[in-house]
């Protein structure tokens, strides 16, 4: 940050944003006259900042400054990870949707590439989805067409998905056509695997109670084997991913019988 200046000495406003999340989250709360002195700029300026701050969801204003609430927190963390590769993740998106059909029954993780997913079978109808997302639930519960079921249990509130024993029980009360899963690595002989335990379990009977799974992944996680161990790769029906994906890599998931797409 402290490169990224103006020729007057001043922050530019991407840094300086920044810079004030970061003030935030460590603080819990921020005044304009703080900030202004701190960031050596105007407070006219700092109040612009705390507006579209807001705006974005990354924090809720107050009289003379701003605060941190639970559900800012968690924005901000999902507004992190959505913004990395949104636009790949909006095509792997975009060709997922169109292996659904109207009517389907859909068993979705939780997951940015799962979120984006979700904002694209809008262009669906009479879908029933069952998801452990609370993201991915808030954004299809409103969809008239669509019957929404949020599985219970305990909360992962950073990354907003539910999952244990209550969870697992309500899962097996569903059977269906897919479940489309964001994961953090797969590999021929690693498998499928994620980076949070609390889901791998969650990941696993959604694998079950699908006729096929459909992983969703941009060319980062190929070729990668998470911390915690999902599925074999045999488990897979498709992978959906980037264009520029490795072709040794998808030529060795198409060898072992997996049917590769491309967004």
């Amino acid at each position: 940050l402290e490169a990224n200046f103006m020729a007057s000495g001043e922050l530019k406003i991407d840094a300086r944003r920044n810079k004030i999340i970061e003030i935030l989250r460590r603080d819990g709360q921020v005044r304009v006259a703080q900030l202004s002195k701190e960031l050596g700029t105007t407070m006219v300026t700092i109040r612009s900042d705390l507006d579209a701050l807001e705006k974005d969801g990354y924090l809720e204003r107050v009289q003379g400054g701003a605060v941190q609430t639970a559900v800012n927190f968690y924005n901000a963390e999902f507004l992190r990870k959505k913004n990395e590769k949104a636009d790949i993740k909006k095509k792997i998106a975009e060709a997922t949707a169109d292996l659904i059909h109207d009517g389907d029954t859909i068993l979705i993780n939780s997951g940015t590439t799962t979120y984006f997913t979700a904002v694209a079978l809008k262009k669906h109808k009479n879908l029933n989805i069952v998801t452990n997302s609370l993201m991915t639930a808030i954004e299809l519960g409103a969809n008239p067409s669509f019957k929404v079921i949020l599985l219970g249990g305990e909360i992962n509130f950073q990354y907003s998905f539910t999952y244990g024993n209550d969870a697992l029980e309500q899962l097996k009360h569903y059977k269906a056509n897919y479940a489309i899963l964001s994961i953090d690595g797969v590999c021929l002989d690693g498998g499928v695997s994620t980076i949070y335990a609390e889901e791998a379990m969650v990941d696993r009977l959604m694998i079950e109670r699908a006729n096929e799974t459909i992983i969703v992944a941009d060319s980062q996680k190929l070729d990668k084997e998470g911390f915690m161990y999902v599925c074999d790769i045999k488990n897979v029906s498709k992978l959906v991913t980037e264009k520029n994906a490795d072709p040794g890599f998808v030529k060795q998931m198409r060898d072992a019988g997996i049917k590769v797409i491309f967004g």
